[in-house]
């Protein structure tokens, strides 16, 4: 097709502000679906998308719209996916893309989110069409949200779409919109292929399906593809567009959106952002924004029965085929038996993949606690890199302990901006900048460590707030910190699954914290069993779980009290040399409770 004919954009909003839904209604307006085939949300294939209203796979689809000046266009919609963990893929997915549609929630207006994923549209050069979505609600206040965006973009407020994408209201505005404000895209067809790879996933018949928009040449199904970044060569097994199922077309050329069926057989030979060019007459340099994603959470996983072991690895390396940031090795714990230690892009990241787990998989499956990877210099001048506290070396051995630091961004209204301050200044968070964008909105800017914006922070910003705060964040640096590795001894042996890396500051109250909640819950034994918080080298909290005891005085009557000494000194030798070799079983609650204590 004449490129002055085609316009690929994509959409970007907050979570739940009607992203899919209004995919579904441009799907529907240009006849790609019919309407035996409409679902809601088409393009979020997974429950979970649905039930979470928040796309976490990203998708493609090609539509026909023949505009009110009678010619017809192709238009390529590249959905983004929705949540602050999949930043680097909604970048991909946004260098893919000539214009961006930012859908705002007429009831809510601009959030922390719609403004993070703003500004990477700006950086990427796009041509933004701001659209207003659910005027038909009773809460909303499109003039407001009009004055809010326009002072924003500088685009005048009478001129900004109002829509009601699940109604269905004035949709066919924003297919003008898109044809008229979207340029078209630039490439020649005639110079060696560049095609960027915004995503992909795993088919079991055709291999690693990459999802692509060839920015310059052309791809035939006899070529022998090159993957510049992996190295990797392929023939293509399959070349169409998405219409929104795959259809086969047989070849793509520049400023076009479709994908390559690779045969590759896992998605890491063929990772997002990455270029395709031809291996006989390859491009003189990749597409620029190529990076390996870096996991920034990790947890152990294990299964509750230690038979379901290998049914966990094989759901692992199932889910694995189709998501590139998952990484998992193998990892063994004295508490919890044989599991995997796997590394996360984020706290959504790792709890969708817990339900997928359970869901798709029907595993029953404990996560361990959450730990961010620390950066080590040994006094030998060697720097190591640890994600799990069991590895970290001895106090004596450790010059520094570095952590890692984000870069956040809380938007608010203005009545909640003293909330928001305690909550970050309690997890030890830098406060850098604030801005107005708009009337009774504030953007708070804050360095946090991410140890302390894993466990729980965005929810308690959400209820603190009552809902209305947002957060989006970015790494920053690593940062050395005075911090200690806080154990947890049962019976004097350390229980690793129960071991943190925490501030030295912190330790002796989260060490109090954690021994008072095992006491009641850990059972008794015949003989005493000793629980202790231990960090920087000594005990710091120390707590007894009373012994079982049998009455051994109730058949001795009367007679000299050395009789009855001599019994109790008996029965007592007998619980020492119990103690020496009785094994304390930890229940399953004990390392739960300990979770939930991180999470309070």
């Amino acid at each position: 097709m004449n490129l002055e004919h085609i316009r690929n954009f994509c959409i970007i909003a907050h979570i739940d502000h009607g992203k899919s839904t209004l995919a579904d209604r441009l799907l529907q307006l240009t006849g790609t679906i019919s309407e035996r085939e409409m679902t809601e949300q088409v393009l979020d294939s997974m429950d979970l998308e649905r039930e979470k209203g928040v796309t976490i796979k990203a998708s493609a689809v090609r539509m026909s719209y023949t505009a009110q000046d009678s010619k017809t266009y192709e238009l390529n919609l590249i959905d983004t996916p929705g949540h602050v963990d999949f930043g680097y893929e909604v970048s991909r997915a946004l260098a893919a893309c000539e214009g961006a549609l930012l859908v705002v929630d007429a009831s809510q207006g601009v959030e922390a989110q719609t403004l993070a994923n703003l500004y990477l549209a700006l950086e990427s050069d796009l041509e933004i069409i701001p659209v207003i979505n659910k005027i038909d609600l009773p809460s909303a206040r499109p003039d407001e949200v009009a004055e809010e965006i326009s002072n924003l973009l500088g685009t005048p407020a009478e001129q900004i779409l109002r829509i009601s994408a699940k109604a269905g209201l004035n949709i066919e505005a924003v297919l003008e919109a898109i044809v008229q404000h979207v340029p078209p895209p630039r490439g020649d067809v005639q110079s060696p292929l560049r095609a960027l790879i915004f995503d992909s996933h795993y088919d079991p018949y055709k291999g690693v399906v990459a999802y692509v928009r060839v920015m310059d040449g052309e791809v035939c199904p006899t070529d022998t593809l090159l993957l510049m970044a992996s190295g990797a060569t392929l023939k293509p097994v399959e070349i169409g567009v998405f219409a929104p199922d795959l259809h086969t077309t047989g070849q793509l050329s520049a400023g076009e959106v479709g994908y390559i069926a690779t045969g590759l057989k896992t998605v890491r030979e063929c990772r997002v952002g990455d270029t395709i060019t031809l291996a006989a007459r390859p491009a003189p340099e990749p597409l620029p924004g190529y990076r390996k994603v870096k996991p920034m959470v990790f947890a152990g996983v294990y299964p509750s029965e230690a038979d379901d072991y290998q049914d966990l690895k094989d759901a692992l390396e199932k889910l694995q085929l189709n998501d590139a940031s998952l990484v998992f090795e193998p990892e063994t714990s004295q508490a919890l038996g044989f599991g995997f230690r796997c590394g996360f892009l984020g706290m959504f990241h790792m709890e969708i993949i817990q339900e997928r787990l359970e869901r798709e998989y029907d595993l029953d499956v404990v996560f361990t606690a959450p730990s961010v990877e620390y950066e080590v210099l040994m006094r030998n001048g060697e720097v190591i890199t640890i994600d799990s506290p069991a590895e970290l070396p001895k106090e004596d051995l450790i010059a520094e302990i570095r952590e890692p630091w984000m870069k956040i961004q809380i938007f608010t209204p203005t009545e909640f901006y003293g909330v928001v301050m305690e909550l970050a200044t309690q997890r030890r968070a830098v406060f850098t900048g604030q801005e107005y964008p708009a009337p009774n909105r504030v953007l708070l800017q804050f360095e946090i460590p991410l140890s302390e914006l894993i466990v729980n922070f965005f929810d308690q910003l959400k209820s603190k707030t009552r809902g209305y705060a947002s957060l989006d964040y970015q790494f920053a640096e690593y940062r050395p910190e005075d911090l200690v590795k806080l154990e947890i001894l049962v019976n004097e042996e350390p229980v690793d699954a129960l071991a943190t890396i925490v501030h030295r500051e912190d330790a002796y109250h989260k060490g109090q914290a954690a021994i008072s909640k095992l006491k009641d819950i850990i059972p008794q034994q015949l003989f005493v069993v000793p629980i202790q918080a231990y960090a920087g080298g000594r005990v710091i909290s120390r707590a007894n779980v009373k012994a079982l005891r049998k009455d051994v005085l109730a058949k001795c009557y009367g007679g000299d009290i050395t009789r009855k000494k001599k019994l109790l000194e008996k029965q007592k030798r007998g619980k020492k040399r119990m103690k020496m070799v009785g094994n304390v079983e930890i229940p399953q609650e004990a390392f739960l409770a300990v979770l939930r204590l991180q999470e309070d």
